[in-house]
């Protein structure tokens, strides 16, 4: 008689297995992960705004306001002992967290990270981090949807769907945008689109997206409205303003890493904190636009039609009044925003680079145009479309995603009238940053290790093979001082043809080859004369254990070799490695990652 299966979590499993083809619950998971993620971007949202009124709901216009230099290190702060005391794991660059857990934790996000970046990352924006929500949020929308297919217990391609559903859903909830939800897994997060993840996708970030619409309203996230029509006379003008977005592109995402290099040096918390505050206090206490995601400056120069109204954005400012000095303030302001996104991650805070991307194409049409307006009447560029062209822009080249500058851009905004120029503009963008770094800021870190997974099939599955899957580890290990009578022992319980020898701490020192001893092993006079050091040799190259499965393969056409052994940091013996079992590896996870 079966055993009963206790608790209901395994019989509703064992239920669904029996009764819902696991295509259909897919998609009644993506429902959920739909409505879990716009919940929590609604939360996020709420948190940040109703933390931004309270402390700066009485900043005067007029005249510079000092607790800009002392809310966003409070912010830092209370975001770093959040991290350092609750949460205990590393939470910053969500996007890249989620890279490498499809590509290599099979889609498993850690279970806090459901909640633990809406927390973080709303105390560090409320108090003025200059990052934005978007990154956490994508990263918790992950993390529902890994931790939901793990509740019921699917399969790791399974979970990697569910990751990139949440990830279209938080996408799609935070900006009312459910075709740049979709298009985000596809060109950052790299899902195969095939029509059993196309569905699932949908289903997630249209759900999301509803949800947002019923909580919120059906209006764009960003009002604009269309004054000038787009002329094909622009187009060369177009083309510029793409290359240029491109080169601050390269700027953001060069700048970044430099600086982030510098706050990886420091050794404490403490010190962090002390750089990364003081950057980011002082930043904002001379340019306020900077204070948090900077949607305020985007909505304004997005909508303001005269210098009057421009000017504004030098309110709270030492500039406050000086409206010749415009272009340079916001040129100011495209230098220092990477600076001030930098101390705010570097010195402990939470957040992304989406807000940043958006603020600064914004920043930079709106210069682009206003600088050609005052020096070159003969050609008139609507500031506020080129302001909607630079976003696209600096969004498709700081993540290497010219669909989702095209059509988040169209969705934030309700701008479909401008899709030519959009997608000039993303195009040039892209074009112009791939010429200079390959990868997004987001995959970079990843494709150094060897560890991103691409489109690319044959380099998707070798990154998705793990080294301890192929290591063979039923190899006799001999030692140096043996005699060959103990070799020929060693021979006999053996089923392999190569025989590692170690020393006394298990360190790899050669190997002794069956064919190399055939000719004396069945002479017995000999066994007390040969030692192992004797007839030994070296192998034609070492494997180390955290290489990656390209890595090893171009090892294996370098030296010809079919057996290669495994050793880790120090050296010590671990196994071997076949060809014959890295192929067989290969065609299974083939299979597995190319099913429909």
């Amino acid at each position: 008689m079966a055993a009963k299966v206790k608790g209901w979590m395994p019989r509703f499993i064992a239920w669904r297995e029996k009764n819902i083809k696991e295509k259909k619950f897919i998609l009644v998971l993506s429902f959920l992960v739909g409505i879990g993620t716009a919940v929590a971007a609604l939360i996020l949202k709420l948190l940040i705004h109703w933390i931004q009124d309270f402390l700066t709901e009485n900043f005067s216009r007029t005249e510079a306001n000092y607790l800009y230099l002392v809310y966003p290190v409070v912010g830092i702060f209370l975001t770093g002992l959040f991290v350092r005391y609750v949460v205990k794991d590393d939470i910053s660059h969500g996007v890249t967290k989620i890279l490498h857990a499809i590509s290599r934790r099979q889609g498993r996000i850690k279970r806090h990270n459901t909640w633990s970046s809406i927390i973080a990352s709303s105390i560090t924006i409320g108090f003025g981090g200059s990052v934005g929500a978007e990154a956490p949020i994508v990263l918790t929308g992950s993390a529902i949807g890994s931790n939901l297919g793990g509740l019921f217990k699917l399969e790791h391609h399974k979970l990697m769907l569910l990751v990139g559903c949440g990830a279209a859903g938080a996408v799609a909830g935070i900006f009312k945008a459910p075709i740049a939800g979709l298009v985000f897994t596809l060109e950052v997060l790299m899902i195969d689109l095939t029509m059993t993840s196309l569905l699932p996708l949908l289903i997630s970030a249209v759900t999301a997206a509803t949800v947002s619409y019923i909580a919120t309203g059906t209006e764009a996230m960003f009002k604009f409205h269309m004054d000038e029509a787009f002329l094909l006379e622009r187009i060369p003008y177009v083309i510029l303003l793409g290359i240029c977005c491109g080169l601050v592109s390269l700027y953001f995402t060069r700048a970044m890493n430099k600086i982030e290099g510098v706050f990886g040096k420091l050794q404490t918390p403490a010190k962090k904190l002390a750089l990364g505050g003081a950057m980011l206090s002082i930043l904002i206490f001379f340019f306020p636009p900077l204070y948090g995601e900077g949607y305020d400056t985007i909505a304004l120069l997005l909508n303001g039609v005269s210098n009057a109204e421009w000017d504004t954005v030098m309110n709270n400012s030492f500039f406050y009044g000086h409206g010749k000095l415009l272009l340079v303030y916001l040129l100011l302001i495209v230098i220092f925003k990477v600076f001030a996104t930098s101390a705010t991650n570097g010195g402990g805070g939470c957040g992304g680079i989406f807000a940043p991307s958006l603020y600064l194409g914004c920043i930079v049409g709106f210069i682009f145009s206003h600088f050609s307006n005052e020096f070159d009447a003969t050609t008139y560029l609507p500031e506020k479309n080129f302001a909607l062209m630079g976003m696209a822009g600096v969004m498709a080249g700081v993540m290497h995603a010219p669909l989702m500058g095209v059509f988040l851009i169209a969705e934030l905004t309700g701008g479909y009238d401008l899709f030519l120029p959009l997608m000039i503009v993303s195009v040039s963008s892209y074009l112009t940053i791939i010429a200079f770094e390959p990868h997004s800021i987001y995959s970079m870190r990843l494709a150094k290790k060897g560890q991103l997974l691409t489109h690319h099939k044959d380099k998707a599955v070798l990154t998705l093979m793990k080294m301890e899957n192929v290591v063979e580890k039923d190899f006799v290990t001999v030692h140096p001082e043996m005699d060959l009578g103990e070799v020929v022992k060693a021979i006999s319980t053996s089923r392999r043809n190569i025989f590692p020898v170690t020393d006394e701490a298990g360190k790899l020192m050669g190997v002794v080859l069956l064919d190399d001893i055939r000719n004396i092993m069945f002479r017995q006079e000999l066994y007390h004369r040969f030692k192992v050091s004797k007839f030994m040799t070296s192998t034609p190259a070492r494997l180390c254990d955290t290489a990656n499965m390209e890595e090893v393969m171009r090892i294996f056409d370098d030296t010809q070799a079919w057996n290669l052994p495994v050793v880790d940091a120090e050296g010590k013996y671990l196994g071997f490695v076949s060809k014959s079992k890295i192929f067989n590896s290969y065609r299974e996870v083939l299979v597995h990652f190319s099913e429909d």
